[in-house]
């Protein structure tokens, strides 16, 4: 339930977006942050939550994060303005991080280990259907009502899952005594992020040389070398650096951290790309990006299944490389006339390499670990991911908004090609298909480093050492 309404959260905003940006007159930088806020507020808090879980139990953050994603979604609907909604975006992002930093510790807690794919795979198809449903979902309610039942929406979701939370989960490990929380590390990593985020979105719109991209790029610098120095002297370090010595940990982030690089911003540039370029209407550009979904929530529990008897490592490779081929697809095919058969085909490789990808990687993840480092094993898994998605998006906006005029770029966003000439909309394309090839660079750094990991033998000899743990 949580993870669904997660994920619902995202893509009906994305193909709102356009006309979020009409409505509350919010200029291109201000809405790339409308987004941002929530995925950086999220990654920034991820990493706490794993370790407030499972050092006061896993239920009463996760219920706290339902009611509050909820009550934040209900505001939502009421703002008059784009800065107001970054605000309120950022608060129902708290509740978000709270739900997605327990979701995956709570399967792992509640499967044993040889069903633990399985059921990661099970939790991809709920994702899937979030996916698929949306997108439709934010075009039903953007074309038949209007935008504010983007959020609302939310609520009644919310509702049920606060209440199902609270009646039917209960922590099943013990929390671990005598942890404190790693302030020093939480306040460097956010400033790390929040600069290199601001040097890239303001960096690709308002000119690389300006002093805010300067200052940004500094104090992102200055955060992650303070950051990494600290968390290997922290008594109760943020980001217990000592998990990434367990190969098997270390491989399956880092491909996570490079694939969710390779995937972020597809739906998004999509969006753009129906609504902006080719001047669909919300629906018709939700229902464009469903066939990645559903390849994603056929393949992801097939290949959990698989990955729970043959290991990871060459399924989440094949996963990762699969991608790559279809963001290559993207990038040399996609123009105006682009016939839709032709996208929605690779839409469809794309979601295979993801359903490959995701179910074993997790599955890995979380077997490398101890049962009482699950949390932390799970928030930092989050928190890569997250981080990840966030880059692409500033990356490949960056990309795109580096092509065009500012206002060109903003008559795009705002799903309004009747004011931009032909010239402008090539030049747009051209910025989508270098995103592309950039993505897909992404995706094969990230099969490099998921075939780095260990054989399935040697995995299933840690693993059966960890299960003693």
């Amino acid at each position: 339930m949580g993870m669904f309404m997660a994920v619902l959260n995202d893509t009906t905003l994305l193909v709102a977006l356009p006309t979020l940006i009409r409505v509350l007159h919010m200029s291109s930088l201000l809405a790339i942050w409308v987004m941002l806020s929530y995925m950086v507020t999220q990654t920034i808090l991820v990493l706490t939550v794993g370790r407030f879980s499972d050092m006061y139990g896993r239920k009463r953050w996760y219920v706290a994060g339902f009611a509050l994603f909820t009550t934040a979604s209900l505001a939502a609907g009421f703002v008059s303005n784009g800065l107001a909604l970054l605000i309120i975006r950022a608060i129902q992002a708290i509740g978000g991080s709270l739900v997605l930093g327990n979701a995956t510790a709570i399967v792992a807690d509640a499967f044993p280990r040889k069903q633990l794919g399985l059921a990661l795979g099970i939790n991809s198809i709920v994702i899937a259907v979030g996916m698929v449903l949306g997108p439709v979902l934010g075009g039903l309610l953007v074309t038949l009502f209007n935008w504010r039942w983007v959020f609302w929406f939310n609520v009644p979701v919310g509702i049920v899952g606060t209440l199902w939370a609270a009646r039917q989960l209960h922590d099943v490990t013990k929390p671990l005594q005598g942890q404190r929380i790693d302030f020093a590390g939480n306040v460097s990593y956010m400033l790390s992020l929040l600069g290199a985020l601001i040097a890239i979105t303001w960096g690709g719109i308002v000119g690389w040389h300006a002093p805010v991209v300067l200052i940004a790029a500094i104090s992102a610098a200055a955060g992650f070398a303070f950051f990494i120095r600290w968390e290997n002297t922290a008594p109760s370090p943020l980001l217990n650096l000592s998990l990434f010595r367990i190969r098997a940990f270390a491989m399956g982030n880092l491909s996570n951290l490079f694939i969710a690089m390779a995937r972020g911003a597809i739906v998004l540039l999509f969006i753009f790309y129906f609504q902006g370029a080719r001047g669909e209407d919300a629906l018709e550009a939700g229902i464009s990006v469903i066939p990645m979904a559903m390849a994603m929530g056929i393949i992801a529990p097939v290949s959990g299944w698989v990955a729970d008897r043959i290991g990871a490592r060459m399924l989440a490779t094949a996963g990762a490389i699969v991608m790559g081929i279809g963001l290559i697809g993207f990038a040399t095919t996609i123009s105006l006339n682009t016939p839709y058969i032709d996208i929605a085909s690779w839409l469809v490789i794309a979601g295979i390499g993801n359903g490959l990808f995701n179910s074993p990687n997790t599955s890995a993840i979380m077997r490398a670990v101890n049962a009482h480092e699950r949390g932390i094993a799970a928030g930092t898994r989050t928190m890569l991911l997250n981080t990840g998605n966030v880059f692409s998006i500033g990356m490949v906006l960056a990309l795109v908004a580096s092509t065009v005029p500012h206002p060109v770029m903003l008559a795009i966003f705002s799903g309004q090609p009747a004011h931009v000439d032909h010239t402008a909309l090539t030049n747009f394309l051209r910025g989508l298909s270098l995103a592309f090839s950039v993505m897909a660079m992404m995706a094969f750094i990230s099969a490099a480093l998921s075939f780095l990991r260990e054989p399935k033998h040697a995995a299933a000899l840690h693993e059966a050492h960890a299960a003693s743990q």
